[in-house]
């Protein structure tokens, strides 16, 4: 199973339950301030997902691995395509 199909199934099994709590089938009778926290639960669980989400993007840019080789081959490439367009009449 693909990680969206895992991510999928986690939010049908969430919203589902969710569902199952805030339509209040006839048997289940909640106290108000249950009722009153599980309403807006979707909201309060998107955002945790976005702060999770910039977290992890911020923290991935933190760590992110530098590759000198390849800046290194990179800058070559590019002085190469700056000599050959130079004789080819290009001006820099």
């Amino acid at each position: 199973m693909t990680k969206l199909g895992q991510w999928l199934c986690g939010l049908v099994l969430l919203g589902s339950a969710w569902a199952a709590l805030a339509l209040a089938p006839p048997g289940l009778r909640l106290p108000a301030p249950f009722r009153q926290a599980l309403l807006p639960l979707p909201v309060y669980l998107l955002v945790a997902f976005g702060c999770y989400a910039l977290a992890t993007v911020g923290f991935r840019l933190a760590t992110f691995n530098d590759c000198e080789e390849a800046a290194a081959e990179l800058r070559e490439h590019i002085r190469a395509a700056r000599a050959d367009l130079a004789r080819h009449g290009l001006r820099f």
